[in-house]
């Protein structure tokens, strides 16, 4: 994996102008590493949120715990009190039931927030029943931060009023289950929603840093950072050519990887089959070439390390230190 130094860069200070701070959590799960979270606390951004109990203990073990959000439900938050009762890292634990509640107080575990459904299946509370949750959760010595909800079903849709239409109904509801819950946290949204989302107090973005195809096809003003450098292994006369990229070092929920100037036909367990565009010619064997993913999140996590350039130099080496559970 190689990244674009200089485009990292760039999306990052474009992130940090309309969101500056604390205004910004940005989701670690995206690159899984501390050496790149250590670069957004450099800028300010100093609360992270994170998608796993092992992100948590890597960002407080590296000293950035200063305000850590899991956001997502655990039954057994056993190893995150651990670490909050060692004193390295503020942690918040996301809820929305009973059950996630009573695990966050018997480990210790001192902030929530109410965690809601706003229109994507997949956790959440329905609104009507924040309040409620958040009263449980007092009731047990918590401390209820506020609300959380990602409209993630919305983030991704190409036409941009849609996009804003969709963000602007998933926040209607946010914002009802904050009135019952109280706080001073409001906490959604991601890279598609980056200024289509007026109503958090902090956005959960973090596919900004490094971008992928996906988010590419959206009018964002981020460039690709991460691509993986593959070899030429193969070449038919027929018209194709094989490099050692496949499956198991891409995220292909979202689809084919891309290579510039070529037409990807499909990828298999080590290998990507691709031909050129029109009036192309089919590369050769030995030939270096940049794969794009289309997914950052589960690519990154394949992978041990970040080859970091800054033009075609590698200036660094950043481990992808928070893989695994």
């Amino acid at each position: 994996m190689v990244i674009d130094l200089d485009a990292f860069e760039h999306n990052v200070a474009t992130m940090g102008i309309a969101w500056p701070g604390r205004t910004l959590r940005p989701h670690v799960k995206a690159f899984k590493s501390t050496a790149l979270a250590r670069r957004l606390a450099e800028v300010g951004h100093t609360a992270f949120c994170c998608a796993t109990t092992r992100e948590v203990e890597g960002m407080a073990a590296a000293g950035l715990g200063d305000d850590l959000l899991l956001a997502n439900e655990v039954l057994d938050a056993t190893r995150l009190g651990v670490v909050a009762a060692r004193g390295e890292a503020r942690i918040t634990v996301a809820v929305d039931s009973s059950e996630t509640i009573a695990a966050a107080a018997a480990a210790g575990i001192r902030e929530v927030l109410i965690d809601v459904d706003v229109g994507m299946p997949r956790c959440g509370c329905a609104p009507a029943d924040a309040g409620q949750l958040a009263d449980q959760a007092r009731r047990l010595g918590l401390g209820v931060r506020g609300v959380m909800g990602y409209e993630g079903h919305v983030v991704g849709v190409a036409d941009r009023q849609q996009r804003e239409e969709g963000v602007a109904a998933s926040m209607a509801l946010l914002l009802e289950a904050h009135d019952l819950v109280g706080g001073e946290v409001v906490s959604g949204g991601g890279t598609g929603s980056w200024d289509a989302n007026r109503w958090v107090t902090e956005l959960q973005a973090g596919s900004y840093t490094l971008m992928d195809t996906h988010y590419a096809k959206l009018d964002l003003p981020f460039r690709r950072a991460l691509h993986i450098e593959g070899t030429v292994i193969s070449r038919s006369p027929k018209g194709w050519a094989v490099a050692d990229v496949g499956l198991k070092c891409l995220g292909m929920d979202h689809g084919l990887p891309r290579i510039d100037d070529q037409a990807v036909w499909f990828c298999s367990d080590e290998h990507v089959t691709f031909g050129p565009r029109t009036g192309g010619s089919v590369a050769n064997i030995g030939d270096r070439v940049s794969v794009w993913p289309a997914h950052i999140d589960p690519t990154i996590a394949c992978h041990e390390r970040l080859h970091v350039c800054r033009g075609d130099q590698v200036v660094d080496e950043w481990a992808v230190d928070l893989r695994g559970w």
